[in-house]
């Protein structure tokens, strides 16, 4: 029998064959070290995520579930229902798809002027001087955040991800960052304090939110912006490299969609079902639970292995072909259930948006591989810089 560790230099070089032979031999994969099940199959994560045994109070990462070094701090997503269904109904309205179609303009003038600062140049790198630029100015703007302070919180987040050699999960840097961002977002709070802001955003939504008649701490404001400015301006980057990458790798589907734009959306989402960054999200059950002939013991981990089940050949056909015609029923990439993801209009707008602005201005490219450099992490896979030259 093989060994699955998220931590392992095998899974972080390329975690598919090891996927694929977890839904293969062990769908439902005991982790003795961490006391954590690992699920790989389409169906069980998908019907798991609605499953009230599998919390996410406990934490979601694997540095709050698995390693333990990540305090778990009051945020959106580890808090379950019926807590979780209040405040997420009291900040969705900012994230609704009507929401982004009025802020679509707005991205689209940030793009264009991200490409006319670069396109003369015959090259540059899709992230740094594209995505990255962004994904932390929508977020900003999206949840009320000064968009000056969009640099400085990117470079954070950047930090929160960072790991090193010979240390399992977030680093010292990492946790530093961590509080940074917290720091950060309290002063933030406290300055809106002062000015009396009545602004309608996310940020003043959370400062009047009530939970049970008691408002939240300056702290547990920080801890849930905190989340939304790390999912918000990390995973788009690293979704619209790989789109760009596969379609280079996909040179006749890239000139199908320089084409008919209007195929875009779709390829996005094919893009995202075969690289789906986040490798996983954890839970903890609150009681005995069995699946597939498997009994997962009350206050064990969860991991739900997202791209694993994005391949999984009993969800879908070919799975391990790359086809912006495919037009799947449903995928994980955005999670499911109770915390499907927030941020789903958003990413979808983004992608939309850089993709036509970028084909329409440049139909031909080619990546500078001698130059890219991926992060391979036991949490985040994917792209921290793709160069492209035209």
């Amino acid at each position: 029998m093989f060994e699955y560790d998220p931590f392992s230099d095998e899974v972080m070089q390329d975690p598919h064959p090891i996927y694929k032979r977890l839904r293969a031999e062990a769908p439902v994969y005991y982790i003795e070290k961490y006391d954590a099940w690992a699920l790989s199959r389409f169906k069980d994560i998908w019907d798991c995520s609605s499953h009230k045994a599998f919390s996410a109070a406990r934490g979601t990462t694997s540095s709050q579930v698995l390693t333990k070094v990540q305090p778990v701090t009051p945020m959106l997503n580890t808090m379950d229902p019926p807590d979780h269904t209040k405040l997420r109904t009291a900040i969705r309205p900012r994230f609704a798809r009507a929401a982004m179609a009025g802020m679509e303009p707005t991205v689209r003038s940030i793009v264009t002027e991200c490409l006319d600062k670069v396109v003369d140049r015959g090259r540059f790198d899709v992230i740094g001087d594209l995505a990255g630029k962004l994904s932390v100015k929508v977020t900003c703007l999206a949840v009320g955040i000064p968009v000056e302070d969009g640099d400085r919180l990117s470079d954070l987040v950047w930090r929160f991800f960072g790991r090193e050699p010979g240390v399992d999960g977030m680093t010292p840097d990492g946790l530093a960052a961590a509080q940074e961002l917290t720091d950060y977002f309290v002063q933030l709070v406290a300055d809106r304090d002062r000015s009396g802001s009545d602004d309608d955003d996310v940020v003043n939504a959370l400062r009047n939110f009530e939970l049970d008649g008691e408002r939240f701490s300056p702290e547990d404001i920080a801890s849930h912006l905190t989340l939304l400015i790390i999912g918000g301006s990390e995973t788009f980057p690293k979704t619209f490299a790989n789109a760009i990458y596969r379609l280079w790798e996909h040179p006749g589907q890239r000139r199908q969609l320089v084409a008919d734009p209007s195929a875009i959306d779709a390829a996005f989402l094919e893009s995202v079902r075969y690289d789906m960054p986040t490798q996983f999200l954890c839970r903890t059950l609150t009681e005995d639970v069995e699946l597939r002939g498997k009994t997962m013991k009350k206050d064990s981990g969860i991991l739900f292995l997202y791209p694993s089940a994005n391949r999984d050949e009993e969800e879908f056909e070919n799975p391990d072909v790359f086809d912006i015609a495919r037009k799947p029923q449903r995928i994980l990439s955005f999670g499911a259930g109770t915390h499907a993801c927030l941020g789903l209009f958003v990413a979808k707008m983004e992608g939309r948006v850089c993709l036509e602005e970028t084909l329409a201005r440049i139909p031909e490219y080619e990546v500078d591989v001698e130059k890219l450099k991926r992060l391979r992490t036991e949490f985040v896979q994917g792209f921290a810089s793709l160069p492209i030259c035209f």
